[in-house]
């Protein structure tokens, strides 16, 4: 009988199960997060439960990947900045920055334009995070252009890239 691995990320691969903590912000576009949220369960080996008592800490341990989606402009600047107010921003600056991060920029294509943003996207890369690009569409204001949230296929692909590579077992 071979002795039982401690650590979660000894165990194969196959049996391994992957922990997806999700953040939501203000924006409009937190509306697909129920669509999101169940896709992301489709990926095989996601952990699918959770009943501990949740502090920001116990999150960036249990977590092989944060992925915030939307990331509005108030939270945004909020990370770049360092500030954090909100078990969201905590989570994030107590990060394990050798586990990926990845972010899902939503936000009024007036915001979006503004010169700000770009810089902030910019520091959160220099970060390590990584960006999954907002689109251009017609956004619940009315106003047309870039600012919308990448679609929902589009971050789930890029979560199962980023987990697969990270981890290095192989998609099905």
């Amino acid at each position: 009988m071979e002795p039982k691995a401690s650590c979660p990320t000894a165990a194969p691969l196959v049996e391994r199960k992957f922990h997806v903590l999700v953040g939501v912000t203000g924006s409009v576009a937190a509306l697909k997060s129920p669509l999101l949220v169940s896709k992301l369960l489709d990926i095989p080996g996601m952990w699918k439960s959770r009943s501990d008592p949740v502090l920001h800490i116990d999150l960036r341990r249990w977590a092989d990947l944060l992925l915030v989606a939307p990331l509005d402009a108030n939270t945004l600047g909020k990370v770049a900045s360092g500030i954090c107010d909100n078990l969201l921003t905590c989570v994030i600056r107590a990060w394990d920055r050798s586990k990926p991060l990845l972010f899902c920029p939503a936000m009024n294509t007036a915001m979006w334009e503004h010169p700000i943003t770009a810089q902030q996207v910019d520091q959160l890369k220099a970060f390590g995070y990584v960006e999954i690009p907002c689109v251009a569409k017609k956004l619940v204001c009315g106003d047309e252009g870039l600012g919308a949230m990448a679609e929902v296929g589009t971050i789930v692909d890029k979560v199962k890239e980023v987990l697969f590579q990270h981890s290095g077992f192989q998609q099905s």
